[in-house]
């Protein structure tokens, strides 16, 4: 990817609600962000093709009742939030059931959806044992880094 091929990546992604971009290829990767004040371009020679990465593991945060909530109302109990930008998916296949259903009690390591970017299907597992409160994520619908895609209650 020349200089000008960036360029022109950077002045289309300006023009769209999208804060991250990420690009990876055997050759080179690419790295965008308009999170910030600036934006930040990364672009290096690759010179092994290396396995894909893991996503890292979702990250869960307290959530109170009293809270205050843009858009959706406030919960109970923490919140399980994708680690990656991508595609929710609450089944293996559009034929599947659904990992996880409202009540379930999950253990730690038990999968609970999928997140997809890139092609590459990333397996969100429980980081602990918990009740599945609420289901946030929506079926083929795309989660940014950082959404809560469900409400969880210690066990």
């Amino acid at each position: 990817m020349d200089i000008k091929e960036i360029k022109d990546l950077i002045k289309f992604l300006d023009k769209t609600d999208i804060k991250e971009f990420e690009y990876e290829n055997s050759e080179e990767s690419i790295y965008i962000s308009k999170v910030g004040e600036a934006q930040q371009v990364i672009a290096q020679p690759q010179y092994a093709a290396a396995p894909a990465p893991a996503a890292p593991a979702p990250v869960a945060t307290s959530v109170q009742a009293d809270a205050p909530a843009a858009s959706t109302p406030a919960v109970n109990g923490n919140e399980v939030v994708s680690p990656i930008v991508g595609t929710f998916y609450a089944s293996p296949s559009p034929d599947a059931s659904a990992y996880v259903k409202e009540g379930d009690v999950v253990k730690k390591g038990q999968t609970l959806c999928i997140v997809e970017a890139m092609k590459i299907m990333n397996e969100i597992e429980a980081e602990y044992d918990c009740k599945i409160t609420k289901i946030v994520g929506q079926n083929g619908v795309p989660v940014e880094f950082g959404e809560t895609i469900f409400v969880v209650e210690p066990m």
